[in-house]
């Protein structure tokens, strides 16, 4: 993501790459060997069960899991893109439904556009957030795509705008808009997901909190158990961490 945008009510950082893994960089030292095909599993499916924590992220998995990793990512990072496409099916369907591991996803906001996507996604409540963050993934390109395509006057003629419809025309340029009324989002509530003043400053809580408490630099970042894992940043190296673990 290359454009940038003078929206300085945020504090953000506005001009941003989009991840914390360098160009070029892999974890193919790491990759962890193909999984031996799962037994059947016949117990409580623990990927049905998602909540709200209390440091603003959204849980899927058991509570008292021995096990439990949180991500930190942003909507329009593309290493984060792939982390999901390669590894939420695996990881939900071998770790996360027996129980042993739980998967908390917080968003690490990055720029505007991240902020207007994150705030729609979250306001729809934790049974669909995830579907939600997939979905808006598997478009990333295409969404993403149509913000660069905008001339920078027209990126200046929105930072003059109140925060809200700064908020509300990204994600009309954007092409966000129509694919939240896609998924049975009404333009009604597009509108009270952007102008919800406690949700952008939960965001940006979180944001910070991780910044200057985890030491979150950019995204993907990935702990198990409070344990930040320096240099992982896709499936395979995670899942090499995750055998580790979980037994």
């Amino acid at each position: 993501m290359k454009k940038t945008l003078a929206l300085m009510t945020l504090g953000l950082a506005l001009a941003v790459t989009g991840c914390g893994k360098k160009e070029g960089e892999s974890n193919t030292a790491n990759m962890a060997a193909p999984a031996a095909p799962a037994a059947p599993y016949t117990g409580k499916d623990w990927s049905e069960t998602i909540v709200k924590t209390p440091e603003g992220g959204f849980r899927m998995g058991n509570p008292d899991a021995p096990v439990k990793l949180v991500e930190y990512a942003s909507m329009t990072c593309p290493h984060c893109r792939d982390f999901t496409k390669a590894g939420a099916d695996p990881l939900k369907t071998n770790y996360v439904r027996t129980g042993k591991l739980s998967w908390e996803y917080r968003n690490f906001v990055l720029n505007p556009l991240d902020v207007a996507a994150t705030l729609v996604a979250r306001c729809q409540g934790a049974d669909t957030f995830f579907p939600f963050i997939e979905q808006l993934y598997a478009t990333q390109a295409d969404w993403v795509g149509k913000f660069n395509s905008v001339d920078e006057k027209t990126l200046q003629s929105i930072g003059a705008l109140p925060q809200q419809e700064q908020f509300s025309k990204l994600v009309e340029l954007s092409g966000l808009q129509d694919f939240f009324k896609a998924h049975g989002v009404p333009d009604s509530r597009i509108k009270a997901c952007l102008a919800d003043k406690g949700a952008l400053d939960e965001l940006i809580k979180i944001r910070d909190r991780a910044a200057n408490e985890e030491k979150v630099d950019g995204t993907p970042n990935f702990f198990i158990n409070g344990v930040r894992q320096e240099g992982v940043y896709d499936w395979p190296g995670l899942e090499t961490k995750l055998r580790e673990q979980v037994r």
